[in-house]
């Protein structure tokens, strides 16, 4: 009888600690919010969402061709109808067409950890630092070879740890003058920035970050990798790697609808295994990057 007790007991320990052990995987992954979103979201009735669900990839997994270095971060030029991204190994911008392949490189030099870029205005974009925690307002043309940290307008941020939880991903709201700054993770934070991104010389502009700590509560994602901020809408779509998710947000941060990023969602006959990088062109088609070096195109359903 004894020996039993003790087996009853061994067995209802056991059975204790995985439950705290799956509570706690489960508050980790965020799984109980997502479980909420996806019970109580319906179809969209919103004609102003980007409404997700509605995306198929049209163009998996392809291998960009010529380059070696991880690539992070995307962004679309309407100027030129191209998208560019950037290397934080080798630092470099580079250019790509739309159907993923490499138009130029652009060395950085005293960048350090370059993870993010975001089309501003023409011929102009925001670098973002990692490590440094520095934004870098840079300007290129169509012969710019190279670009020096130290010839570029900075803002320095102190927000957190420091390291390879830094900022991670941006989006501009050209309207709003405001530029979204993802923080990777510990916590997931998307900051807004007026008056940096501004590029009129003949006006000064004060530069003010402000925090949405109740929206960045309700970001069900483990991590932030990209932003995109869609101009038609007045939507932000977050990118979230280690969540395989694509979250999109309404006007109030509030989560409407998502894009999944594991096989046989959306299309997709494998996960999308490192994503890095989300942009959306002036026709709605989302382009997406996955590290080291894979494209890939989504777009809605009629």
């Amino acid at each position: 009888m004894r020996s039993l007790f003790s087996i009853k007991r061994v067995l209802l320990a056991f059975i204790v600690l995985l439950v705290i052990v799956l509570a706690v995987a489960a508050q980790q992954f965020r799984l109980f919010e997502r479980v909420w979103f996806n019970a109580t979201s319906a179809s969209s009735t919103d004609m102003e969402a980007v409404w997700l669900p509605d995306y198929r990839v049209s163009l998996e997994a392809k291998e960009i061709e010529g380059l070696k270095e991880d690539i992070s971060a995307l962004t679309f030029d309407p100027d030129r109808r191209t998208l560019f991204t950037v290397t934080n190994q080798n630092p470099q911008l580079i250019e790509l067409s739309l159907d993923g392949r490499v138009l130029r490189s652009i060395a950085l030099k005293g960048f350090g950890d370059a993870e993010a870029v975001e089309y501003i205005s023409p011929n102009v974009f925001v670098i973002t630092d990692e490590r440094r925690q520095l934004l870098l307002k840079v300007k290129i043309d169509d012969s710019t070879k190279r670009l020096n940290a130290d010839q570029a307008e900075q803002l320095s941020l102190n927000v957190g740890a420091g390291g390879n939880k830094g900022f991670e991903g941006l989006a501009y709201d050209s309207v709003g003058k405001r530029l979204y700054v993802a923080k990777e993770r510990d916590p997931v934070r998307i900051l807004e920035i007026t008056g940096f991104a501004e590029n009129n010389a003949k006006q000064t502009y004060s530069v003010h970050v402000l925090d949405n700590a109740k929206r960045d509560k309700g970001l069900f994602v483990r991590d932030l990798s990209s932003l995109q901020f869609d101009e038609r809408t007045g939507h932000l779509l977050a990118l979230s790697d280690e969540s395989r998710l694509v979250l999109e947000l309404d006007v109030d941060g509030k989560p409407i609808s998502t894009l999944s990023l594991l096989r046989g969602q959306n299309g997709l006959k494998k996960s999308v295994p490192q994503a890095e990088g989300i942009a959306m062109d002036d026709n709605g088609v989302l382009y997406l990057i996955s590290e080291p070096n894979l494209f890939y195109v989504f777009e809605k359903e009629p």
